[in-house]
């Protein structure tokens, strides 16, 4: 694997730890600035949002920026951002950092996974998204258990003063081992619009909402359930937000050669696994150690469908992949923001700390329906794999690379 793809891991572990860490943090940032823990957590709707605008928004105005330079520039908002919230004097300002942190996610991810996609050999290109999603989950074993620690011990604005330090980092990672990538003259906001309006990439980003939705239904809420539920100690959510983040990891490990040799049928295995230990943990998380066991299989059965989530909607909008790449981090995230909220929901109503796993699970098997429609509906089409190589000077294509597989598999 290209060098390169380190640079997008380090922006990825910084962006995964800034997004993950306010799930813990929200106590003391309550504490605090004189709010509610649930006031609180309009923080994580905050940066949800932020995604959710920032990723068409940001893509668009840099579809004619050359890649590794956007990539720069967009890190560059992300570490302002950072800044921005641990200075924050008040709960309305933090939420604007966090808002403008968020800005520049999607884009990232969307723009960072065409590059990756164009680093490597066809037949390898999921292998080459999922190393730069590697950073997120090493964000979960490492960034956000540490980060936690850090705000609790330093003061959560510590926490945020060292993310913009990783986005610095971040920069400098681009800069010196991105190379040259010029930006897609052929295709512009034009066609990235008309490949975003075709009918599977948006059944794609639909099958991200509800399936995803389905971890952050549990995952919002996992330190209370950990606490309320499996009697662990205050002090002990950072181990078990670690073990969440190694279940990540190995999900993401696995995610890329399953997807290149098999999209559609790790898609729909994963998102059927999801429901069922989704199911499972509402019996485990009474005790102890089958709860760790269990959060460490949300964890990567739950990172398993990002891949060939983020993959399909390449390959649909085939000639125009960045908006539709950018487009599914803004689908993430909604599932970040309506999971969260359904978990919430069925808390209020009174129906128990667990039961936000039954609802997570009903989330999951709505993603898998939407995606074996999907597959109904597209049946007899291959599922090519994209065709984003590197480009020249002038945006030509090289040849592909002789030999390299040809299919992902459906």
């Amino acid at each position: 694997m290209p060098l390169a793809l380190l640079a997008l891991a380090v922006a990825a572990f910084g962006i995964g730890t800034t997004e993950f860490v306010m799930m813990g943090l929200l106590p003391d940032v309550a504490n605090d600035l004189g709010t509610s823990v649930p006031t609180a957590g309009y923080l994580v709707s905050a940066y949800a949002l932020g995604v959710v605008i920032g990723a068409p928004l940001l893509t668009a105005l840099g579809s004619r920026v050359p890649r590794k330079r956007w990539l720069v520039m967009l890190m560059a908002v992300f570490t302002v951002g950072n800044l921005a919230s641990a200075l924050a004097p008040t709960f309305g300002l933090l939420i604007a950092g966090r808002l403008l942190a968020g800005l520049p996610h999607g884009a990232f991810f969307g723009v960072g996974a065409v590059v990756a996609a164009r680093l490597v050999r066809e037949g390898r290109q999921a292998r080459a998204v999922a190393t730069m999603f590697l950073g997120l989950t090493i964000a979960n074993i490492v960034g956000v258990p540490a980060a936690t620690l850090l705000g609790q011990h330093l003061g959560w604005r510590a926490t945020f003063l060292v993310v913009a330090v990783i986005g610095l980092v971040a920069m400098a990672s681009l800069a010196r081992l991105i190379p040259p990538l010029p930006a897609d003259r052929n295709t512009g906001l034009g066609g990235e619009l008309r490949a975003l309006g075709d009918r599977q990439v948006l059944l794609g980003l639909l099958t991200t909402v509800f399936g995803f939705a389905g971890v952050f239904a549990v995952y919002s809420y996992l330190a209370s359930m950990m606490t309320e539920v499996t009697g662990f100690a205050a002090g002990s959510v950072p181990l078990v937000l670690a073990l969440f983040g190694i279940g990540m990891t190995l999900g993401a490990l696995a995610a890329g050669p399953l997807t290149d040799r098999a999209l559609r049928p790790t898609l729909y295995s994963s998102l059927g696994a999801l429901a069922l230990v989704l199911v499972v943990f509402h019996f485990t998380a009474p005790v102890k150690w089958a709860a760790l066991v269990t959060v460490v299989l949300i964890g990567a059965i739950g990172f398993l469908t990002t891949t060939p989530l983020q993959m399909l909607v390449m390959n649909k909008a085939q000639q125009a992949p960045t908006l539709a790449a950018a487009s599914n981090q803004s689908a993430f995230n909604l599932a970040n923001a309506g999971g969260a909220w359904i978990g919430g929901l069925v808390l209020s109503a009174g129906w128990g700390w667990t039961s936000p796993t039954l609802a997570g699970a009903v989330l999951a098997a709505a993603g898998l329906a939407v995606a074996l429609l999907a597959g109904l509906l597209d049946r007899g089409a291959p599922d090519v794999p994209t065709r984003i190589v590197a480009r020249g000077g002038e945006g030509e294509p090289e040849p592909a690379t002789p030999g390299a597989s040809d299919a992902v598999g459906r």
